[in-house]
């Protein structure tokens, strides 16, 4: 049976397909969940956190039932001489990881931990700030760059990565290219008004600044509601996040900066647990502002 509850931020999904906007248009996303789940405006917060629970438990016995058996087996089998037991699998580890790529491997973990150090220089770090405030940028990503064209049939061309800055101090996207064989930067590029994918840092601070405003009320009902707890940390979803640019008409008109400076939509998801839709809501990284949509 169906229960009809009272909506907080919007409804809570067990699994079902949304639409999430990063402009004012509609980008269609498929969310994984519960085979067969609904969004109509009887499924529930409390209906999602209940199965997720029986799944749970019903593992749980699964597991129990396993293991007391296999055990009761073993035993009946040293006791009357059977077969001898089955030896466990055996797991081979990675091979290690040279310190250097070849060619257009990808970046090795040394390789991306050294790029970054030669990228992020005392200047670059004294004058950026990240998304928490704290002195230096936000560090977005490390990735092998693309060879210049006159050394693409090269085999001993230098590898380069490519090192992906946020200065949130004012709102420039910074890219420095360095060459791992020399150690050096060979060219920086600042950029305002781009917007990369939001990385996890990113994300989680959009939702602990919504859980410390008024407006992260609903989520929190939301999330009581799914899980009979309350919400206290982005630790307890899985936050997935959209770039938002503004739109006239679309968002209030404080966040019309929206897209220079760099906001977020979310679809956060409670762990082990159903989805929430929070996509009325916007979040203001460059600002540290929380607002309604309008549009």
């Amino acid at each position: 049976m169906r229960t009809t509850v009272r909506r907080h931020l919007g409804k809570v999904v067990a699994g079902a397909g949304l639409a999430l906007t990063a402009t004012a248009a509609m980008i269609a996303i498929t969310l994984p969940g519960t085979a067969g789940a609904d969004g109509t405006a009887g499924s529930t917060g409390q209906a999602a956190g209940q199965a997720a629970a029986e799944q749970e438990a019903g593992q749980g016995a699964g597991q129990g039932a396993g293991q007391g058996t296999g055990q009761g087996a073993g035993q009946g089998a040293g006791q009357h001489g059977g077969s001898a037991a089955v030896a466990p699998g055996v797991v081979e580890e990675a091979p290690a990881e040279g310190a250097r790529g070849e060619g257009r491997d990808p970046l090795t973990d040394d390789e991306t931990a050294r790029a970054e150090r030669i990228a992020l220089n005392r200047q670059l770090f004294e004058a950026g700030e990240d998304v928490d405030g704290d002195r230096g940028p936000q560090r977005l990503g490390v990735d092998l760059a693309e060879p210049a064209a006159a050394e693409a049939d090269d085999p001993d061309a230098p590898r380069r990565a490519e090192v992906t800055f946020y200065d949130y101090k004012d709102d420039t996207l910074v890219t420095r290219t360095v060459n791992l064989d020399t150690g050096t930067v060979e060219s920086t590029g600042t950029r305002q008004g781009v917007q990369p994918p939001l990385n996890a840092a990113e994300e989680a601070e959009a939702v602990r600044l919504l859980l410390a405003d008024p407006l992260g009320a609903g989520l929190k009902a939301d999330y009581k509601d799914a899980t009979g707890r309350e919400l206290t940390s982005p630790d307890q979803l899985v936050p997935f996040g959209m770039v938002y640019r503004a739109s006239p008409g679309a968002q209030p008109a404080a966040f019309d900066s929206c897209g220079v400076h760099r906001c977020v939509r979310l679809l956060p998801k409670v762990r082990n647990g159903p989805w929430i839709d929070a996509r009325s809501l916007l979040i203001d990284l460059s600002d540290r502002k929380v607002g309604r949509l309008t549009g």
